[in-house]
C-alpha cells in the first residue's frame, strides 16, 4: 500500500526544520559543558571534604598513626585551591570512596614536569628510586594541602623558613644515623653561623639559605662534578655572593691549584667550614686557624708551635686568640701567594710591612726571623741546628753528672742510716735542739733569696707551660692566669724581680771589692796588680770557687763508695758553690736571651733576625736545665737528705747551730775559731741589720699607696669633669 501522498511531502519536509533543530541543541550543550566541568570539580572537591574535614580521621601505618585531616579553608586559600582532588591523587577510583582503596599516591608532574625531571636526577630523586622512601618528596618541602608561593613568607619554602624545612629530616637522629648523613647537626650549625644569624635573627634576606649553596631540586652529592657543593665549585658557589673575594681567591696559589685541577687547592669550606661559618674577626675563628692550616701544612704547623706565637695560640683561653701572630696575619687571608711572588705578603718589598702590623718598629733586619725554623734541619738552619746540640748535650750532661751524684748520696745516706739508725737520728735531734747558734746568712742574703725564690717560682709557672703547651695541665695553669697575656705580663714581672737581686747582689759585691781595693796592691811595691783581683775575690767566705773545692768533690765521691772519710767543708761547700755560678750563668743565659724576645724589634737593629731563634732555644732550654736542677738537685742537696728532711730552714732563719757547724761546716767553724771571730757569728739583736730593708720596704709601700691615692683622686675628677 501506497502511503498517502500529503504524509510524503510532509515528513520530507520537515526534515531541514529538524536538523536545525538538533544543530542548535548540540550547540548549547557544548557551549554550557566548561560552564559545568567547575561545578563537577567542585562536587568531587566536596565529597571528599565529606570525609577529610573531620579532625580526628587517622590511618596508621607501620606502626605510625597520621592525620587524614584536610583543612577545607586553607586549600581553597592554596595555590592549588581550584584543583581537583583527583588532579594530584591521580590513581584514586570510586573504589575510594566507598572505603575499599587507601592509595592516595600524589603524582606532581603532570603540571611540573620540567621540576619533577631535574629532582628525578638529584640526590633525594634519586634515593626515592632506589628504595629510600624516607628521602624528601615534593610535599616534604613545600607542604600538602596548604601550599603556598614560594615567596610568601610564610611558606615552608620561603627562604626565612627554609633552614626549618630542611632540618625536618637533616636534624632528625633516626634518620641522619640511617642514611649516615655526613653533618647530622647541620640545622645547629647553621643557626649559630654568620649566615645564619644573619637570615635569621637580623633578618637580612640576602644572607644564604640551603638552597643558595645546594641548589633547590637538583640537589646533589659533593662528589657529583655538577653539585655546586662540589670541590672544584666549591668558589664559584660561595662567589655568587662573595664576588670580590672569589677573584682575590683566584689569583693566589690556592686558587691556582684549583684552576688546574689540583685536588690539594683548599676551597672556602676547608677554611671556614660549611656550615659552621663564623666571621674571621672574633677570637675563636683566630684561635683554630692555625690548625686549619695544618690540616695541609703539617710540617709548617709543627715548627709554628715551637715559636711563642704558635705556644701562646694553643694555651689561648677558649673562645679567645691571643695577641699574637696567626698563620694568616703573616700569609695573607685569600690571597696566599708564594714567597717568591712580588704581590705576595712575604716578598722582600712587602715583608716589612707585613711584621709592621704587629711589630711596628720592625727593620730588615728583623724580618729574617725564622717563623717555621726547625733547629733539626742542619741544612737550611746551620747555626740553629748546633746551637740546639749544644743546649742539648748541656742539658744531658748536667743532668748524668749531678743525678749520678745526688743519687750516690743518697744511696750512701740510706746505708749508714740503715746501719746505725739510732745514732744518726740522735745526731739530727742534737742539731735541732742546741741552743748554741750562728748567724750563717745576713738579713740582706736572706732578703736576696726570697727574691730569688719568688721570682724563680713565678718564672717557672709561667714560663714552663709554654715548653709543654700540649699538656692539659699547661692549659690549666695558663687558663688559671686568664690566658697568655696574662701569664706574658707576669712572666715579664718575675723578669723585672731578678734582674733587680741580681744587680743588687753584684753591687754589693763590687763594693766589696772597693772596699777591700787595698789587698789588690802589691804589698812590696804598692803597684796595683789584676793578678791580686781572683784572690780577692776568692777569699774563703766568698762563692768563687777554688783548688780546696775541687779537692772536697773528690773527698766527697771517695765517701759515697766508703773509701774515705766525710770531708769537713767550710762556710760554703763546692755543690752551693755549683748553684751559685748556675744562677750566675742561668741570670745571663735566660736573661738576655728573654730580653732579646721580649724587645725584639730593638736588638734586631744590631743583630740578625735569626738571633731571636737562637735566643729561643737558649731561653726554653737554659730554663728547663734551672728548673730540673732545682727541683731535684738542689732541693736534695738542701732539703731532702735524710739529715734535713723535711726542710733546712737555716735560709729563713739565718741561724746555724753550733752542733751543724761542727758536723757539716767543721773547718768553718776551726777558721772562726783561729781568726778570733766566732763570737761575731753569735745570733744577736738583728734589728739593726733589718732596719734599712724595712724602711726601704716602708718607702716603697707608702709610694704605691700615694701613688693609688693620686690615681683615685684622677679617676673620679675625670669622671665629673665628663
Amino acid at each position: 500500500m501506497t502511503p498517502p501522498a500529503s504524509d510524503s511531502q510532509g515528513s520530507a519536509g520537515a526534515r531541514p526544520g529538524r536538523r536545525l533543530l538538533f544543530a542548535l541543541l548540540a550547540s548549547l550543550l557544548f557551549a554550557v559543558a566548561p560552564m559545568g566541568a567547575a561545578p563537577a570539580k567542585q562536587a568531587a572537591k566536596e565529597s571528599c571534604f565529606d570525609c577529610h574535614s573531620d579532625k580526628d580521621m587517622t590511618k596508621e601505618a607501620n606502626g605510625v598513626k597520621r592525620s587524614l585531616f584536610v583543612d577545607e579553608q586553607r586549600f581553597a586559600a592554596s595555590v592549588h585551591g581550584s584543583l581537583s582532588c583527583r588532579d594530584c591523587h591521580v590513581k584514586l577510583t570510586d573504589k575510594h570512596q566507598e572505603g575499599s582503596e587507601t592509595y592516595t599516591d600524589v603524582k606532581c608532574d603532570g603540571c611540573h614536569s620540567e621540576q619533577a625531571k631535574v629532582y628525578a636526577g638529584s640526590i633525594h630523586g634519586v634515593s626515592q628510586t632506589l628504595g629510600a622512601t624516607a628521602a624528601a618528596y615534593c610535599h616534604d618541602c613545600h607542604g600538602n594541602h596548604d601550599i603556598v608561593p614560594v615567596k610568601q613568607t610564610d611558606s615552608p619554602v620561603h627562604k626565612m623558613n627554609l633552614s626549618q624545612t630542611c632540618a625536618k629530616c637533616h636534624a632528625n637522629r633516626n634518620l641522619t644515623d640511617e642514611y649516615k648523613m655526613k653533618y647530622p647537626q647541620v640545622a645547629s650549625q647553621y643557626q649559630e653561623s654568620i649566615h645564619g644569624k644573619a637570615l635569621l635573627v637580623k633578618g637580612l634576606i640576602v644572607a644564604p639559605s640551603c638552597n643558595d649553596c645546594h641548589g633547590v631540586h637538583d640537589i646533589k652529592r659533593s662528589v657529583d662534578r655538577s653539585s655546586p657543593i662540589n670541590h672544584a665549585n666549591v668558589a664559584k658557589t660561595c662567589g655568587k655572593c662573595h664576588v670580590k673575594v672569589e677573584e682575590i681567591y683566584n689569583k693566589s696559589i690556592h686558587g691556582q691549584l684549583l684552576a688546574k685541577g689540583d685536588p690539594r687547592g683548599p676551597v672556602c669550606v676547608q677554611c671556614h667550614s660549611a656550615h659552621q661559618i663564623e666571621t674571621p674577626v672574633n677570637g675563636h675563628f683566630k684561635s683554630g686557624s692555625d690548625m686549619v692550616c695544618g690540616k695541609c701544612h703539617a710540617d709548617r704547623l709543627e715548627h709554628y708551635r715551637d715559636t711563642y706565637h704558635g705556644k701562646a695560640m694553643a694555651l689561648g683561653k677558649a673562645n679567645t686568640a691571643s695577641a699574637v701572630a696567626a698563620c694568616y696575619d703573616c700569609h695573607g687571608h685569600h690571597d696566599v701567594l708564594r714567597a717568591s711572588d712580588p704581590n705576595s705578603h712575604l716578598s722582600q718589598a712587602n715583608i716589612v710591612n707585613t711584621c709592621k702590623q704587629c711589630h711596628p718598629k720592625a727593620t730588615v733586619s728583623f724580618t729574617k726571623y725564622a717563623p717555621h725554623a726547625n733547629p733539626m734541619d742542619r741544612k737550611n738552619y746551620p747555626v740553629l741546628h748546633y746551637v740546639f746540640l749544644v743546649m742539648t748535650t748541656l742539658l744531658v750532661c748536667t743532668f748524668s753528672l749531678f743525678g749520678a751524684h745526688t743519687l750516690l748520696w743518697l744511696f750512701r745516706s740510706l746505708w749508714l742510716y740503715r746501719h746505725d739508725s739510732k745514732q744518726f737520728r740522735e745526731a739530727k735531734a742534737k742539731i735541732q735542739a742546741d741552743d748554741e747558734q750562728f748567724t750563717r746568712f745576713q738579713p740582706f742574703e736572706r732578703f736576696l733569696h726570697i727574691l730569688v725564690v719568688t721570682s724563680f717560682l713565678l718564672l717557672t709557672i709561667t714560663g714552663m707551660p709554654l715548653k709543654f703547651y700540649y699538656t692539659d695541665w699547661a692549659k690549666a695553669i695558663f687558663s688559671f692566669f686568664g690566658g697568655a697575656d696574662v701569664a706574658r705580663t707576669l712572666h715579664h714581672f718575675g723578669a723585672v724581680i731578678t734582674f733587680t737581686y741580681f744587680v743588687l747582689h753584684v753591687s754589693t759585691t763590687l763594693s766589696h771589692l772597693w772596699k777591700n781595693r787595698g789587698f789588690m796592691k802589691d804589698p812590696e811595691t804598692g803597684a796595683f796588680r789584676f793578678s791580686r783581683i781572683f784572690k780577692a775575690m776568692a777569699h774563703p767566705d766568698s762563692m768563687i770557687p777554688t783548688k780546696q773545692d775541687v779537692k772536697d768533690f773528690v773527698a766527697h765521691n771517695r765517701w759515697f763508695f766508703g773509701k774515705g772519710p766525710r770531708p769537713e767543708f767550710d762556710r760554703w761547700t763546692y755543690f752551693e758553690k755549683f748553684d751559685y755560678l748556675a744562677v750566675f750563668w742561668g741570670v745571663f743565659a735566660i736573661g738576655v736571651s728573654g730580653l732579646i724576645m721580649w724587645f725584639p724589634e730593638f736588638f734586631s737593629r744590631f743583630m740578625p733576625g735569626w738571633m731571636i731563634n737562637v735566643s729561643l732555644i737558649v731561653h726554653s732550654d737554659e730554663a728547663l736545665l734551672a728548673a730540673g736542677f732545682i727541683f731535684t738537685v738542689h732541693f736534695f742537696n738542701t732539703h731532702f737528705r735524710l739529715e734535713k728532711f723535711p726542710m733546712d730552714t737555716v735560709i729563713f732563719s739565718g741561724r746555724i747551730s753550733k752542733s751543724e757547724m761542727l758536723h757539716e761546716r767543721k773547718r768553718w767553724y776551726d777558721r772562726l775559731v783561729s781568726e778570733g771571730r766566732l763570737d761575731s757569728f753569735r745570733v744577736k739583736d738583728e734589728w739593726e741589720a733589718w732596719k734599712g730593708i724595712a724602711r726601704s720596704a716602708g718607702y716603697i709601700f707608702f709610694g704605691i699607696g700615694l701613688l693609688l691615692l693620686v690615681l683615685i683622686i684622677y679617676a673620679m675628677t675625670s669622671r665629673l669633669a665628663h
